[in-house]
């Protein structure tokens, strides 16, 4: 099954092509308009060539503003940054502390021992769901995405799993795309996930930490993902509710969407 191609960046975490993706019946997304990745803060503009021949015009942030500022995003040649803060209701929750949560093995047992940070990530998948602030960013999220002038758009969080695999997920589901194919794509980020944390969770383990928990932490889980579309399926009655009534997508930027991101044959 067709996940998004991984973009060969030397500067940036987890760069990936959503186009390809299978939407059924020969139709796919379109290449070169969208990408998801990890945080910029690393970004070399000039020297990362990967990056810049992907004509990047506008970058969409989905961290906090604490995120922002320890790490400020260095910006592809001539693009222009939107902030859309996912969990600016929520500015403590786990995705937004994942090299904090790795520090101090004490303090991740304390909070994230005997299976509680799975379930605390699976907590966190549903208030992006249930939200206000987080819908709002996701619209604007979508938004952009659907604005021609806006695109090639380049969307990320921290490392480029969670805030980044739902609004990747949502996007998908909107264009077409089979829970299963979504979720196939959504688990397919965590290769890469996993190697840019890696000397954090080695760290860690040396540490006396519980490899348990660092594996809860840096990946992404089905669960995870099934614990946001079981609040969409709760809370709306599926995606199209969910669309309409609890991000409030405008119709009209939903044809734009399908307009410019899918392709058939």
């Amino acid at each position: 099954m067709q996940t998004a191609r991984t973009v060969p960046a030397a500067t940036v975490v987890n760069l990936r092509d959503l186009g390809g993706i299978a939407l059924g019946r020969e139709r796919r997304v379109r290449q070169g308009v969208l990408f998801r990745s990890g945080q910029l803060s690393g970004l070399d503009p000039a020297g990362d060539l990967a990056v810049a021949a992907l004509g990047i015009r506008t970058v969409v942030d989905l961290r906090t503003a604490d995120e922002r500022r320890w790490a400020p995003d260095r910006l592809p040649d001539r693009a222009r940054l939107f902030v859309a803060d996912v969990l600016g209701d929520h500015p403590g929750v786990a995705p937004a502390r994942l090299k904090a949560l790795l520090a101090d093995p004490v303090e991740a047992e304390r909070m994230l021992g005997g299976g509680r940070a799975e379930e605390l990530f699976a907590d966190t998948y549903r208030k992006m769901v249930l939200s206000p602030g987080a819908s709002a960013a996701f619209r604007a999220f979508l938004e952009t995405a659907a604005d021609p002038g806006a695109r090639p758009v380049l969307f990320h969080c921290t490392a480029g799993k969670d805030r980044t695999g739902w609004a990747a997920a949502v996007l998908l589901l909107i264009l077409g795309a089979s829970r299963e194919t979504v979720r196939t794509d959504f688990l397919a980020v965590n290769p890469a996930v996993r190697a840019a944390f890696a000397p954090y969770v080695q760290k860690f383990l040396d540490e006396g930490g519980d490899p348990a928990v660092a594996a809860a932490v840096v990946e992404v889980r089905p669960r995870y993902l099934e614990a946001a579309l079981d609040a969409v399926d709760e809370r709306w009655g599926g995606l199209e509710g969910y669309v309409r009534d609890g991000l409030r997508v405008p119709e009209p930027a939903l044809r734009r969407l399908l307009d410019g991101l899918v392709i058939t044959g």
